[in-house]
């Protein structure tokens, strides 16, 4: 097998026409570089350079190397220096898919962070329920996905193979009841949700739709769903209209706040665990650690700190 150093000193030798010249331009000894083309020759299977006296000629064969070696250590350095600057952060590309309500508020200041940190990196982004960015993750569509889970509930649901992924938690965000202004409990700081089994109920996505059956299963009535919609804007305008109530996570209700709705919380108290997916051969990527710490900081932050009050919650809990 020809290795990179063997090309690098038959090129030199093509280049400075002898074996100390080549040497000297290396930065290597004389008899290291004789070494290094007898070895060359061994694996080549033929002479690569015509030895008289002090005189050092390349053969067809050396000529062809030496010839075709420039392409080959150009392509090497030009490939030296990209992996370079995607170690160094003066490169690199993050492929992240996100559920709606995080990419409303989470993702933005968490990617405007890398930016001014890292300019160079370009981050790609993809809205995607977490089946579906789990799924993009597995298959290797994309680099990062950020994903959420209930109470009693792991994030995958079985849906994907959780032991193949790397997880970080980034917070924790209360569900809450948004109900119409004019709700006759609408004075209630906590609502239990036993008080809510004669009402019509708007669902969000499958999976706010199955924990909301869950919990009314815990609670002992079937929900009656009046209507289902992943958009929670439209979920906020049918509340709003007195059509139902609804279970919002707090994350939404900064994005898809409506002046005629108003939100308690839920007893039983619930939340859903907002995390970082990825796998741990991507976790050592330098652009793809450097989202996940960006993520984890801006998550951290009071801008994104729980509108309800931590005291109560507690106490519900």
């Amino acid at each position: 097998m020809i290795d990179v150093a063997g090309l690098r000193v038959m090129k030199a030798i093509a280049d400075e026409g002898s074996f100390t010249a080549a040497a000297l331009a290396l930065g290597y000894s004389q008899p290291a570089v004789s070494q290094m083309v007898r070895r060359l020759e061994q694996r080549a299977g033929t002479a690569l350079v015509d030895r008289v006296g002090r005189t050092v000629r390349l053969t067809e064969a050396g000529a062809s190397l030496a010839r075709r070696a420039g392409d080959v250590l150009a392509a090497i350095d030009a490939a030296e220096e990209e992996v370079a600057a995607i170690a160094g952060l003066r490169a690199g590309r993050v492929r992240l898919a996100a559920f709606p309500s995080a990419s409303a508020t989470l993702v933005p200041k968490a990617l405007a962070l890398v930016k001014q940190r890292y300019p160079d990196v370009e981050v790609s982004f993809t809205e995607a329920e977490p089946a579906q960015s789990l799924a993009s993750l597995r298959a290797g569509e994309c680099d990062l996905a950020i994903a959420f889970s209930y109470a009693g509930t792991d994030v995958g649901r079985g849906e994907e193979d959780l032991d193949l992924f790397e997880t970080r938690h980034l917070l924790d965000d209360e569900v809450l009841l948004a109900l119409p202004l004019t709700h006759r409990l609408r004075d209630e700081p906590v609502i239990d949700i036993t008080a809510l089994r004669d009402e019509k109920w708007i669902a969000g996505c499958p999976r706010c739709r199955g924990h909301l059956l869950s919990m009314c299963a815990t609670a002992e009535f079937t929900p009656s769903v009046a209507f289902e919609t992943e958009d929670y804007v439209a979920v906020a305008g049918l509340v709003a209209a007195g059509l139902g109530v609804a279970l919002i996570p707090d994350l939404i209700v900064r994005t898809a706040h409506h002046p005629d709705i108003i939100t308690r919380q839920v007893r039983p108290a619930s939340r859903r665990q907002i995390v970082a997916v990825t796998t741990p051969d991507l976790q050592r990527v330098p652009a793809v650690a450097a989202t996940l710490d960006a993520l984890g900081e801006i998550a951290a932050s009071s801008d994104l700190a729980p509108t309800y009050p931590q005291g109560d919650l507690d106490y519900y809990l």
